[in-house]
């Protein structure tokens, strides 16, 4: 019998709201006897129709939507038996290009000129009476800040830092909740705090603030519809009431916030809400993000005293925030909340590591028990301390807050290590998508690199469902992209430009995320669409590269990226070199891979596009750029200069290297690791590709070795002395549990919650497991495991555009036993240890040989 496993909407199963015009439908079947579809039908409550065979998606092109309007969709198929199933999932339409009823208002006497700082939170309140029997009621709102909503003393949703990080100067969006159980009959009390959040408030480490507006703004609408069929619209104006008293007297996306539990909403002054005149004016659309969420409730699991404060230890660094129960306080008791990730060798927190940001809370008790979780930021943490209260009289808990973006993918082996190294990235990347894909939860950062990203997409994509969450950043990717093809380190940039405040300048690595995360999720997905919309960002980028490439030298020199290296990151905290001068001396290596990675790229983007005279054009050019790192850079295989790991992984990943040439760059290569001991020594750059490099070219034991290395620097010493999530520098912890100090050049810049090196996992999966995609979206699969250390089993699994892929092996009494389940409508092809070849369809498969 055939069913529907799966069907969504803008990649939600539920509570969808969008402006879309063209929104896609995604879906899959199962079956329990290995039945296939013959046909199906999409159908929509608008009247639109349409037949599908083998589609496991569809893009609506139908009629206009009308505006806050319910649709039904429905998927009905029958499988080659005759047997029927049918699926119905709900979505709205948000205002569409209907104008807002509601204004921006604001508190029209605050002036905020303070630098380095957040502003203080607006308030803003109404007083809503409903006298006659509610039908349907909803709010919709935005802020120039961050919002929080409360209807009648409980909280409106459940998300965190609405409405969420975007371009403010591009794009902005919306929420739709709905308040219909919330509302009451006769006085209703609606009350709106506004932090300055990302928008206005102090944000990147030069704590710039006030980059989008001078002050936070609301613009809200409360849409109610009557059973007597009548409709009203209370729109955010001036019969609001605005106050600087309430009980939220701080909030900082890096220094924390202060709550004043004794402030009472009925007992602070305010004043008439003012209209705002808007400066920006973004296109403001219904919510396309994936909404911050508590992930899940974490208990500690020590509590210790220091210093006469209470250190509390979860056992897990981790992107959040405490909440605390307090079970008895006085009124004007004063807790003091700080997080870190790791403690000094005396046992206290480690703040330096923060730099400017404080990662405090401060909550002022009213009397009796009382319940507190911020609203207005977040942190990075393993370790907090208490002031002010003793743990019996306090509950505390962490609350995990990251996007809410479903895990697919799962991996488990015999070695325990790696399994916990899977975990750790697993960890990494929530901790990190907070919104956007940040670069670290803790310090004064926490910003959209670019670099990080572009290298750890593919990754991602095996373990997350990323299409939402990535396809929302990208919007930003676009609208950032300059004239000049070039793209700002980070999205959105914020009014930050690094190297050398120099955006206009292609970065190699970084940039790059304009063709790779794209190509990520085409790879992932089957979603062709994105390659599609983002060609043209792609082409100009690649256009950018070669304007800086071709700017200095003639010959094969005007291939060779070398721009001054203050322009770049290159080798960027490769733990070879201390120095962050030495990483970007590199950058003339890396600059010119990435020019030849980027036009090879999008030669075959071109052709999968099917526009061949791009596609020939970028072939020659890259053929080009490998001719001149070759010639340029090395001589028989073996660079002419510095010798360094990720010098020859670079233009071995991408195809540089041919014959002789090629085997002895990879001996060159295997010689530099055995003397380094086998421990890592490549940056951002290199580290993606080492371990394919050496196990697709014959050197699988030397990728084995620096795999399982637990010495400094690996990815398993991070395991081995107690790490829990994905590190900046791999050495950036002592033995002892210390940080090492930091001394070069990059001014204490010491994450243990970052996750680009973690872009190791993509080989724990398809190499180790062995699962590699054929055709994207997995439509074609093979499984072709790399053996070697002592790895003797591996389960692992994740879920495709057509099903879910479940594959497990082991070595067993002389034999190598493989378990793949394949999904319907593809087709996996299968290689064994002793070379044998098999072709698996739809079904359960069980196949052995002899080791």
């Amino acid at each position: 019998m055939i069913s529907i496993a799966r069907f969504t909407v803008e990649g939600l199963k539920e509570n969808c709201v969008t402006d879309n015009p063209h929104p896609m439908f995604a879906f899959y079947y199962e079956s329990e006897d290995q039945s296939i579809i013959d046909h199906a039908i999409f159908t929509l409550s608008n009247g639109y129709k349409k037949e599908l065979k083998d589609e496991v998606s569809l893009i609506y092109d139908g009629p206009k939507f009308d505006a806050y309007t319910r649709y039904e969709a429905t998927l009905a198929a029958v499988d080659n038996k005759g047997n029927e199933t049918s699926k119905t999932i709900y979505f709205e339409t948000g205002k569409l290009s209907s104008s807002w009823e509601g204004k921006w208002i604001t508190d029209g006497s605050y002036e905020f000129t303070d630098k380095g700082i957040s502003p203080r939170i607006m308030t803003f309140r109404k007083k809503v009476m409903m006298e006659k029997e509610i039908k349907e009621a909803k709010i919709y709102a935005t802020a120039i800040g961050v919002y929080r909503i409360d209807l009648n003393g409980a909280k409106v949703g459940n998300a965190f830092l609405k409405p969420g990080f975007t371009s403010y100067a591009n794009n902005l969006m919306y929420q739709v909740y709905d308040v219909k159980e919330q509302l009451k009959n006769g006085q209703n009390d609606l009350v709106v705090n506004v932090g300055g959040g990302w928008a206005v408030g102090a944000f990147v480490f030069t704590r710039v603030n006030r980059v989008y507006a001078a002050r936070q703004a609301l613009l809200l609408e409360l849409r109610v519809k009557y059973t007597d069929g009548s409709e009203e619209v209370i729109p955010s104006d001036t019969s609001f009431d605005v106050s600087l008293e309430g009980p939220y007297v701080a909030g900082d996306l890096y220094d924390g916030e202060c709550f004043d539990a004794r402030v009472d909403y009925d007992k602070i002054s305010y004043h008439k809400a003012s209209l705002e005149t808007m400066k920006l004016q973004p296109k403001i659309m219904a919510d396309y993000s994936s909404d911050i969420v508590v992930n899940r409730e974490m208990p500690h699991y020590e509590v210790k005293e220091i210093n006469g404060k209470w250190r509390y230890d979860f056992k897990q660094n981790l992107a959040g925030v405490v909440h605390l129960h307090i079970k008895k306080a006085k009124a004007g008791q004063k807790i003091i909340v700080h997080h870190a990730e790791v403690l000094l060798k005396d046992g206290e927190l480690n703040l330096d590591l923060l730099r400017t940001a404080k990662c405090t809370l401060e909550y002022i008790c009213k009397d009796g028990e009382q319940d507190y979780t911020p609203e207005f930021t977040y942190m990075g943490f393993r370790y907090i301390t208490i002031e002010g209260i003793a743990p019996e009289h306090v509950d505390v808990v962490a609350y995990h807050l990251t996007s809410d973006i479903e895990e697919t993918g799962a991996f488990k082996c015999s070695n325990e290590m790696l399994n916990q190294l899977d975990s750790n990235i697993r960890w990494s990347s929530r901790n990190n998508f907070e919104d956007i894909p940040t670069d670290c939860p803790q310090r004064d950062e926490r910003m959209g690199w670019t670099g990080d990203i572009s290298i750890f997409a593919p990754t991602a994509s095996y373990n997350f469902q990323m299409d939402r969450f990535l396809r929302k950043w990208l919007v930003d990717v676009k609208s950032e992209q300059l004239k000049s093809g070039s793209l700002p380190n980070t999205v959105p940039i914020h009014g930050y430009g690094f190297p050398a405040t120099m955006p206009k300048m292609a970065i190699d690595f970084w940039g790059d995320a304009i063709l790779t995360v794209p190509y990520a999720l085409y790879e992932a997905y089957g979603d062709l669409d994105i390659l599609k919309s983002f060609y043209p960002n792609m082409k100009k980028y690649v256009k950018a590269e070669k304007f800086w490439a071709n700017i200095w030298g003639v010959g094969k020199y005007r291939y060779i990226w070398h721009t001054p290296a203050l322009f770049h990151f290159g080798d960027w905290v490769s733990p070879d070199v201390d120095q962050m001068s030495a990483w970007q001396k590199r950058s003339k290596y890396t600059a010119t891979a990435s020019l030849r990675r980027c036009s090879q790229l999008l030669a075959h983007i071109a052709s999968i596009l099917g526009e061949k005279e791009d596609q020939a054009y970028y072939e020659k050019l890259s053929e080009k750029v490998k001719d001149a790192y070759v010639s340029v850079f090395t001589s028989d295989g073996k660079l002419k200069k510095e010798e360094f790991q990720t010098g020859y992984v670079l233009p071995l990943a991408f195809d540089m290297f041919e014959g002789q040439d090629k085997e002895n760059a990879l001996k060159n290569l295997v010689a530099l690791i055995e003397k380094n001991d086998y421990c890592i020594g490549t940056g951002f750059p290199g580290t993606p590709y080492i371990l394919f490099v050496l196990a697709d070219n014959g050197y699988e034991d030397v990728a084995y070795k620096m795999l399982l290395n637990t010495k400094a620097p690996s990815w398993l010493y991070n395991v081995s002395v107690g790490g829990t999530t994905i590190w900046e520098k791999f050495d950036g912890m002592l033995a002892d549990g210390t940080c090492r100090p930091s001394k070069d050049g990059t001014g204490n810049m010491v994450s243990f919650d970052h996750y680009a090196s973690g872009s190791v996992g993509e080989f724990l999966y398809t190499r180790i497991a062995g699962l590699r995609i054929v055709e994207p979206g997995y439509k074609k699969f093979a499984i072709k495991p790399v053996l070697g250390g002592d790895i003797t089993s591996v389960e692992t699994s994740t879920l495709t555009p057509y099903g879910r892929i479940n594959l497990s092996w082991k070595k067993e009494e002389g034999q190598f036993k493989l378990h793949v389940d394949v999904p319907m409508s593809t087709t996996c092809q299968v290689t064994l240890p002793n070379g044998e070849e098999q072709v698996l369809t739809y079904g359960c498969h069980d196949i052995a040989c002899a080791l």
